[in-house]
């Protein structure tokens, strides 16, 4: 029931960012849209650390693996789509949980896109790296992770889940209250090129490097006894 209710909220941002724009792009600046998102999202964050003392150990370990994420992204600045950030929010959320990954994914996009440029797009991007993350969470809860499941996995979650949410951003900016099918199916098909590189991309990333990272990462939480985050 917790996982359910997490899920819902989670899912709220998005249709925030949706309405946002549908109804209130020319009076909201996107800052504020994209604070909306953040904030919305350290619920579920908060939630989980209701009955439990947060621990500077903690903070520091999830704003590192954001730091890290940034930095990766920043890192292939120069090649379009070919961004490790999913693999890093990916593999955080393998290690910290389904809250946590969405936290990472989240901030990550939101303090990146400083770097690579904020716009109307930031909100969507948040949200969908965000689930990226959660979904990895939940679907390595119940599954073991290895270089080819975190592959996959990548791939369908950062090609599928994240080219759906974020291209409704060009559609919302291309045909605003005038949505058509037709319309909608032309922006998707032609994204998909741009979303298989970035999924083949993570899957890439996640197949030589994802299960190195793991380790690296549930030996600080062993080390430091930061495990059983949910």
């Amino acid at each position: 029931m917790k996982k359910v209710l997490t899920t819902i909220l989670l899912f709220l941002p998005l249709v925030l960012v949706v309405f946002w724009q549908l109804l209130l792009a020319d009076a909201v600046n996107y800052y504020i849209a994209s604070v909306a998102v953040l904030v919305m999202s350290m619920y579920p964050f908060f939630i989980s650390f209701e009955m439990k003392k947060v621990t500077a150990r903690e903070l520091t370990l999830i704003a590192t693996l954001i730091a890290l994420a940034v930095i990766s992204r920043a890192a292939f600045y120069l090649i379009p789509q070919v961004k490790p950030i999913a693999a890093v929010v990916i593999v955080s959320a393998v290690c910290l949980g389904a809250e946590r990954g969405y936290i990472i994914g989240a901030f990550s996009a939101f303090v990146s896109n400083f770097i690579f440029g904020q716009g109307i797009h930031t909100p969507f991007q948040m949200a969908a790296l965000g689930l990226v993350g959660f979904f990895a969470g939940l679907i390595f809860s119940k599954f073991k992770a290895n270089r080819y499941s975190l592959a996959a996995v990548g791939f369908l979650l950062s090609c599928v889940l994240y080219g759906l949410i974020v291209d409704i951003s060009t559609i919302l900016v291309m045909y605003g209250s005038n949505i058509t099918l037709g319309g909608v199916l032309g922006v998707y098909a032609s994204a998909v090129p741009f979303n298989l590189v970035f999924g083949a991309s993570t899957a890439v990333f996640l197949l030589l490097f994802g299960e190195p990272f793991i380790k690296k990462i549930n030996r600080i939480n062993v080390k430091y006894g930061l495990l059983n985050f949910d």
